[in-house]
């Protein structure tokens, strides 16, 4: 079994000896059971991997002794998710599962249907972590402040296409698949390059051939985005609307099933 990891901020480099804070050290001896000689792996997004040691046991926390590069850092794809809070286990569960498929940025956003509008960022930048570490991926995501969806689209980066799950589009009642007003299938909206894709996205196939260098996807609440939210969305150049199917999902299904098609198509499954 391989040693268990440990996302670390300070630089690492050999025979670095890096203090864990309180939390941490409660971390590495109560979850991960290591004491004092055991090896683990630390890493972070700047310095890659590295072997190292419990060397030592305070009253207020660890010392670890850096030893040996195992890895080098490899970057994230530039990847952005945006949601509705919905209720905190499903909230905790979106952020580990998005951490696990390689999301970068993480930021709640309010909607006019969103009910959870308060959200511990803390507690949710600690699920990052953790599931980083088990993740064999070298950074844990930015937990970004909570925002309206007015605001967040206000001052968007025109350059980082944004696709949206509209789960009803202009006619709820049209044939799924693209018709009659319904939004394409994501997967046909990432991987179309011709007539019916929107501009923002056009050519967002793998990164390496041509599309966009970064991305961002929006879920919205479980009571979906309201009309007048729906309008102002698809009236912005930058955005897409994407359909998940003609099944209703809720929000962590949906954010898990969206970011799985996009990493396939767009991202780094490969």
């Amino acid at each position: 079994m391989a040693n268990p990891r440990l996302l670390i901020d300070q630089n690492l480099r050999p025979g670095a000896a890096i203090a864990l804070d309180e939390a941490q050290a409660r971390h590495v001896g109560t979850v991960l059971r290591l004491d004092e000689g055991d090896t683990l792996r630390v890493f972070n997004a700047r310095d890659g991997e590295w072997s190292a040691k419990v060397s030592a046991k305070t009253k207020r926390g660890m010392i670890v002794a850096v030893d040996a590069l195992l890895r080098e850092a490899r970057a994230t794809p530039d990847l952005d998710l945006l949601f509705a809070p919905v209720k905190r286990h499903a909230t905790d569960l979106i952020v580990e599962k998005a951490t696990e498929l390689g999301v970068r940025r993480i930021r709640p956003v309010i909607t006019q249907r969103t009910i959870v509008e308060t959200v511990r960022l803390d507690r949710l930048q600690s699920i990052a972590r953790e599931a980083a570490e088990q993740t064999e991926r070298f950074d844990a995501p930015e937990i970004m402040d909570p925002v309206s969806l007015a605001k967040i689209v206000d001052g968007w980066d025109a350059a980082r296409p944004l696709i949206y799950a509209d789960e009803a589009g202009d006619d709820a009642n049209a044939a799924w698949g693209g018709e009659s007003g319904r939004a394409a299938p994501i997967a046909q909206a990432l991987l179309t390059w011709t007539a019916g894709v929107s501009p923002a996205i056009a050519g967002a196939g793998r990164r390496d051939a041509g599309g966009p260098s970064k991305l961002a996807l929006l879920i919205g609440p479980e009571g979906g985005f309201t009309p007048e939210e729906r309008r102002m969305l698809r009236a912005l150049t930058f955005v897409t609307p994407v359909s998940l199917g003609p099944r209703i999902l809720r929000a962590e299904t949906a954010v898990i099933a969206a970011l799985s098609v996009i990493q396939s198509t767009w991202g780094d499954w490969r």
